[in-house]
């Protein structure tokens, strides 16, 4: 809890820094506070479409959490983004993931 508590306070020095959201969802992940993690890597990626690593995690949480419809939907968007990026690494990693899941 202390890490959360941490990084709240990095978060109301700077409200939009997106490496802090990014590190405080993943956080409430390892809590078990999807609700949380779901709303930050959305408010992320509604910011900054650009922040290709959001995309892999709110994907892996919705397809856990049974909402496969819209996992395959953020994993089609940041397929797009990381291709649009040139991030292959990326690409490949959320390429493997919607294959398996929709396959």
């Amino acid at each position: 809890m202390e890490r959360i508590e941490q990084l709240k306070e990095f978060l109301r020095a700077d409200p939009h820094d997106n490496f802090v959201q990014h590190a405080l969802a993943l956080e409430y992940i390892k809590q078990g506070d999807d609700s949380n993690a779901k709303y930050l890597f959305e408010e992320i990626l509604s910011r900054d479409p650009g922040y290709i690593g959001s995309y892999y995690h709110l994907s892996k949480l919705l397809e856990r959490i049974g909402d496969i419809a819209s996992a395959i939907s953020w994993y089609e968007k940041g397929m797009a983004a990381a291709k649009k990026a040139g991030d292959n690494h990326a690409y490949n990693e959320l390429q493997a993931a919607y294959e398996e899941l929709v396959y």
